[in-house]
Parts: C-alpha cells; sequence; structure tokens
C-alpha cells in the first residue's frame, strides 16, 4: 500500500466522521482501496494469482471427474478495453464464476411450507445484517434437495424484486437450510476469502452492474450477470492481509460512530432537558443555560426544530412578550367578534351557530394570563368548510387545488398542484382568502392536524375536500396568532390527538371537532406583540439551520478533496 495513502486514511478519519454521510463514504473508500491493491502492501515471495487459479481450475476438473458438480459453462473472457483499472503486479480480472460456485435456489411450493423440516430461506428471510427470524417456514427435507443446500462462508444474493442484489456473507448456520428460487448461492473455491469477496460486492465495480438491474423494468439480476461479476483476484496471501486489514479499519468507524452516535445523543438529550426546565420554570434559568451553551447545542437541526416548537409553546403560554397593563382584556375583543357575528348573520351572510359548551378551568390546557382568554376556534370563526371534491387535472391554466401534501411544517407550498376549472359550482363559496387556515383531517395518525395559513391573493386557489378551512374574522384579529397557536404542541397533544378516529389505515378528525378545540387568545395589540417577537426567533432559528448548512457542506467538501487526494 502506498504509505500516503495510509497516511491520509489515518489523519481523516475525524474529518470522515464530521462530515454528513462520512463514515459510509471512508467505508466505501476502503473497500474501493482494498480491491484496487491500494490498502495493504504487496509482497513479491506471494505466489500470483495466475498460480492460484491453476489450483481452482485443477480442483474444479476432479469435482467434475468426480460427478461431484457439473462441467461449468465456459465464461466470456474479459477483455484489456473491459478492465475499469489496473490491479498490481500478481493480481489477475477474473470473473465470480471462475473463482466460485453460483446456483440459484429451489422453487419451493408454498403450499407444502410446514411448522417441521428445514427451514427455507427466501428473499424475505435476510439482509445485510444476518437472519430475519419473525417469519421462519420450513419444508420436508429429501436428499434431492441437497444440492440447494446452504453452508457456513456461503454468500446470499437476492436476485429480483425491491430489494435485488442485498447479500448477506453467512459465518455460521445455526440450523440446516435450503434456498428458495430467486435467492443464489455463491459458494467461493478453495484459495479464495469469503470475506474478500464480501467486501468486493460492496464496491461500486459490482453495484454498479446490481443497480442497473434495479432500474430495469422487472428489478431482476441474472446468475449470467453474477457469474460475469469482475474480480480482481489478488494471491491468497495478500488476500487474507487485505481482510484483517478491512476488519481493523471498519472496528474502528465502528468505533467512531457509536462515539458520535453517543455525542449526538447526549446533545440532543441535554437540550430537550433545557426545553423542558424553559417551559415549566418560572425564571429565566433556562433561557441562561441556552444561552450559555448555545454554540454546542444548536450544532444539529433536530434541537433547533425542537427550539422552534418551544418558541410557539411559550408563544400560547403569555411567556414570550411581557403583558401590558394597558390592553383591553380579551374578554372585550371576544365581545367585539361576537357582535360582528350577529350582524353577519342578521344580514344572512353566514349561519347561526349552533351554541357551545363554556370552557371550564378544569379543562384548560394550562395557565394563561389574567387578561388572556381561553376559546374555541369557532367562537372566532366566520365559517369553517370542507374543500372540494371535484375531480382534479393536470391543466395549470385552471385554478390550483391545495392538497395535504401542500402542508409542510405549518407553511403552505406552492407546488404539486392539480386543478379544477373556473366554472365548478363550489366557486366561488370555496376561493382561499388571504389569512384563511387549512387544516388536513384525514391521513396518516402523525400527519392529521397539520395547518397552515394561505397568504396568496383572492380568488386564485382553493383546497381539497380531506382539507378543512378556517376562515377568522381576520379584522378583528390575527389569524397570524391562531395559525400559530394551531402549529403549537399543546395544540397537537391535547386538541388533536385524544379525538383522532382510526379508520381502516386512516386517521380522521371531522369539522365539529376542530370547531370545538381550545385557543388561547390574549388582547389584540399582545397579538401582534407576540407575532412579532415569534418571526424574529424564527428568523434565528433559520440562520442557525443555515449556519448548520454550511458548516455540513464545508465538511462535505473537504472529505470531497481527501479523498480526490487518495
Amino acid at each position: 500500500m502506498n504509505k500516503e495513502t495510509a497516511n491520509l486514511i489515518e489523519q481523516h478519519f475525524d474529518t470522515a466522521f464530521a462530515a454528513p454521510d462520512g463514515g459510509a463514504k471512508l467505508r466505501e473508500l476502503i473497500l474501493t482501496l482494498a480491491m484496487q491493491g491500494r490498502l495493504v502492501e504487496q509482497y513479491p515471495n506471494d505466489s500470483p494469482a495466475s498460480e492460484l487459479l491453476k489450483e481452482i481450475e485443477t480442483a474444479k476438473q476432479r469435482l467434475v471427474k468426480a460427478g461431484k458438480i457439473k462441467k461449468p459453462k465456459a465464461l466470456p473472457p474479459i477483455k484489456t478495453e473491459e478492465v475499469p483499472y489496473k490491479l498490481p503486479q500478481g493480481w489477475k480480472w477474473v470473473r465470480l464464476g471462475t473463482v466460485a460456485e453460483v446456483n440459484g435456489g429451489f422453487a419451493f411450493k408454498s403450499s407444502k411450507y410446514s411448522n417441521d423440516g428445514v427451514r427455507v430461506i427466501r428473499i424475505s428471510d435476510f439482509d445485510e445484517s444476518g437472519f430475519k427470524n419473525d417469519k421462519i417456514v420450513r419444508y420436508p427435507y429429501s436428499d434431492n434437495l441437497s444440492i440447494f443446500s446452504l453452508e457456513a462462508n456461503n454468500l446470499l444474493m437476492a436476485m429480483t424484486g425491491g430489494t435485488v442484489g442485498k447479500s448477506l456473507l453467512v459465518k455460521s448456520l445455526p440450523e440446516q437450510m435450503v434456498v428458495n428460487q430467486r435467492v443464489a448461492t455463491i459458494k467461493m473455491a478453495t484459495g479464495v476469502v469469503p470475506e474478500f469477496i464480501n467486501g468486493l460486492i460492496q464496491t461500486d465495480l459490482i453495484q454498479a452492474v446490481i443497480q442497473k438491474a434495479k432500474n430495469s423494468t422487472n428489478d431482476n439480476i441474472s446468475m449470467g450477470d453474477i457469474t460475469g461479476f469482475f474480480v480482481p483476484l489478488p494471491p491468497l496471501p495478500e488476500q487474507h492481509r487485505i481482510v484483517a486489514r478491512i476488519d481493523q479499519l471498519m472496528a474502528r468507524c465502528d468505533a467512531l460512530e457509536k462515539l458520535r452516535k453517543e455525542r449526538e445523543e447526549k446533545r440532543l438529550a441535554v437540550h430537550a432537558a433545557a426545553i423542558r426546565e424553559l417551559l415549566n420554570a418560572s425564571d429565566d434559568s433556562a433561557w441562561h443555560f441556552i444561552g450559555q451553551h448555545f454554540g454546542q447545542l444548536y450544532t444539529v437541526k433536530e434541537n433547533v426544530a425542537e427550539l422552534r416548537k418551544a418558541i410557539l409553546q411559550l408563544a400560547v403560554m403569555g411567556r414570550l412578550v411581557p403583558q401590558d397593563p394597558n390592553d383591553p382584556p380579551a374578554s372585550e375583543l371576544l365581545k367585539e367578534i361576537q357582535a360582528e357575528k350577529q350582524r353577519l348573520i342578521k344580514e344572512k351572510k353566514i349561519k347561526k351557530p349552533k351554541p357551545v359548551p363554556s370552557i371550564s378551568q378544569a379543562d384548560e390546557p394550562f395557565p394563561i394570563p389574567d387578561n388572556w382568554l381561553w376559546v374555541r376556534i369557532i367562537e372566532l370563526a366566520e365559517s369553517i368548510d370542507y374543500g372540494t371534491s371535484q375531480k382534479t387535472c393536470d391543466d395549470s391554466s385552471l385554478i390550483p387545488v391545495y392538497r395535504m401534501g401542500n402542508i409542510i411544517n405549518g407553511q403552505l407550498i406552492d407546488e404539486g398542484f392539480k386543478y379544477i376549472a373556473p366554472d365548478t359550482d363550489e366557486l366561488p363559496r370555496l376561493f382561499l382568502q388571504p389569512n384563511d387556515i387549512l387544516f388536513n383531517r384525514t391521513n396518516s395518525y402523525e400527519l392529521v392536524g397539520k395547518s397552515a395559513r394561505y397568504t396568496g391573493p383572492v380568488e386564485h386557489a382553493t383546497f381539497a375536500s380531506y382539507l378543512i378551512r378556517v376562515r377568522l374574522f381576520d379584522a378583528l384579529l390575527t389569524p397570524v396568532f391562531i395559525s400559530q397557536a394551531m402549529n403549537a404542541p399543546y395544540f397537537r397533544s391535547t386538541q388533536i390527538e385524544p379525538e383522532i378516529v382510526q379508520q381502516c389505515g386512516q386517521a380522521n378528525f371531522n369539522g365539529t371537532k376542530l370547531s370545538l378545540c381550545f385557543v388561547p387568545l390574549p388582547p389584540l395589540s399582545e397579538q401582534h406583540r407576540i407575532v412579532a417577537r415569534i418571526d424574529q426567533l424564527m428568523a434565528l432559528c433559520d440562520a442557525l439551520e443555515q449556519q448548520i448548512d454550511a458548516a455540513s457542506g464545508k465538511q462535505a467538501a473537504l472529505l470531497n478533496a481527501v479523498m480526490a487526494q487518495v
């Protein structure tokens, strides 16, 4: 091995593990160098691979003559122009079928699976980490199945399906096993180290062939593909040295990954504790702690995401800005909203809502300032409506329809639209207006309840039936604050999750339940102050995430530069 290459790897282990996906890239580099003959030194006294190939061929002919194996089909030679790269002295390019026996599995009939018998290994029964033992199937054993038996140090490879190309080096067998169809068994010839071939399969040299098969219409890799894999074969002693060095370096990668994971988990745990203290404490000690350790805590996006949640939670608790005793109380604001609602009912512009139960102090999710009120969403809403159920199309000249996929992290994303005709009966009633809040009422459990505020132009877009629109009296309050309250942690944990209904694999939450959800109502002036403060703090979070991305980019660029040198 080139000493400069060895030194670069040694010097830049930490560089690799500081970069995004650096561990995976370093592992890939180690295996690539190994297969290029650049991981360990070559010894001139090693018997060359050409001699090893002669021994393998002699042993193969002996087995054919004894009737133990069939005479293998001749493999096409590797032409000079096909060689991927130059090999060290003493190595040889061969095809996998030259140095290994490759067999397919048996087409077992699932109707004959039983509780007793030999274990059958199907594609779903293994991955790179080992055997999966949750759905074991068995089959009555007979001698004609012996050629499909799995042995220690065999390699398994999936030949079809979404996981085509996945492989497992079977180090030991817990019991007798046979291999099902579309699973290839690769048995190395004497003189070929199984761990060396296992490492080779994980490199781009082989993965490129597998990836090409994955990109085909059938997700299928043939026996011809597998037997035709290019193998850069070193002398046997060097194979052992390479495998030992790979094991040594991979163990170091394991240790560094464990250390990094522990460090990240500690950082997340410390931050989580600080946030809990921040939400529960009556003083500023937690803020002080966060300020002292800001640089260490906010080097990962997970902590920034938690900070965003804490900002919204503090906002709805009345702890983000001070209260002003000169502000008219929220009770006066609620009276104005009720008066406006009565006026619209009298003018027959909205329907008279059903009476709603009052909120008792015992039902309040948490205490709020004295001049605030807990109210139900329906008390602040001009209307609550389901979206259009009209069939949509891809004609972008028509009216865009917001769907549940457009709501991401409390924001409406203007992409991936479907469209409906402007003369649809539900329009203009279901046109969106600025400050309308869209709420996702059906989806997977974790996505039900996400919401966002519309900020686009009037009569420009509408929304789908699995969304609910909340239109507030926006002239009398700040819809931004209500939208932020609906994205605060308390809203999901206390208002949404207890009322979600699971049906046919889908979670559901209807408009009636939404109308009765609790939100805190501060005085109007304080709503404005809170929104302004949230904007400031969210801008800080944006800057933190940009810094993390920039640092990650620099680390990735440094790693790529090091790898390019190697």
